[in-house]
């Protein structure tokens, strides 16, 4: 189970996040939407360890462990994966390294050797077979060239590798085209499982009709400020965020 308690998040000198509490059992999805600067990034940000974003109070765990105790790699090993909005490339180091670096950086982490080659290669396949992705695009250099949805597919390939506890998703459905989206959002579905957790990160109600979430959130002002179900995505899309903008 993943929870978050009265969070509250500083960049810089502003408060961005100010006192989130948000709960998601394992194998549920939940999603939060918000408008531009209702502080959904930071969150994500925050909770994965990345510098400048300071946490002032609050506690995030994820199956009890205290996130915010840990340092970025700790808490990827502790089962935590953020999705990244706009993935990183990196010239000279190919996809299947890359891969082959964290699950060996994992395995290491819980006291295990690293990977044989012909078992890293089999799995790779294996997994890359599931979700539809060339082998191909694996001996390509990291994210480099990639269409906004092969990066996304990627990173479904990389919690299909690492197989995290807890994933957020931040924005992921960002420059994807309809057909682009419905690929991406099929290879997340894939990766749902009992003992999983997923927080999707959207603007949009439109990625939603895909990966269908048991529990939406409407972020405002650095807090949550309603949840409800999936018509609440729905409400949101016809309706706007003015009415939660004003009770905020």
């Amino acid at each position: 189970m993943f929870e978050v308690s009265d969070l509250h998040v500083k960049v810089g000198d502003a408060e961005i996040v100010n006192g989130l509490t948000l709960r998601v059992p394992a194998g549920e999805t939940h999603a939060i939407m918000g408008p531009n600067g209702a502080g959904k990034s930071t969150l994500a940000y925050a909770l994965s360890g990345r510098d400048g974003y300071e946490v002032v109070s609050g506690a995030a765990t994820l199956n009890g462990i205290d996130l915010l105790a840990l340092n970025p790699e700790e808490r990827a090993s502790a089962g935590l994966f953020l999705s990244f909005q706009y993935p990183v490339e990196i010239p000279g180091l190919s996809a299947i390294a890359f891969l082959k670096a964290a699950l060996n950086a994992q395995r290491k982490a819980h006291g295990l050797e690293p990977m044989p080659a012909p078992e890293l290669l089999k799995l790779l396949r294996e997994k890359a077979a599931a979700l539809k992705i060339d082998m191909d695009m694996l001996k390509r250099p990291l994210n480099v060239g990639f269409s906004g949805g092969e990066k996304k597919r990627f990173e479904a390939l990389q919690m299909a590798v690492l197989q995290p506890r807890f994933a957020i998703l931040d924005e992921t459905d960002s420059g994807l085209d309809i057909d682009a989206l419905r690929i991406v959002a099929d290879n997340v579905n894939v990766l749902r499982a009992p003992d999983r957790g997923l927080l999707v990160i959207t603007h949009y109600q439109r990625l939603l009709d895909y990966i269908k979430p048991d529990r939406v959130h409407i972020l405002a002002k650095g807090r949550i400020i309603a949840s409800g179900g999936p018509e609440l995505a729905i409400e949101l899309e016809r309706d706007g965020y003015d009415k939660y903008l004003r009770a905020a």
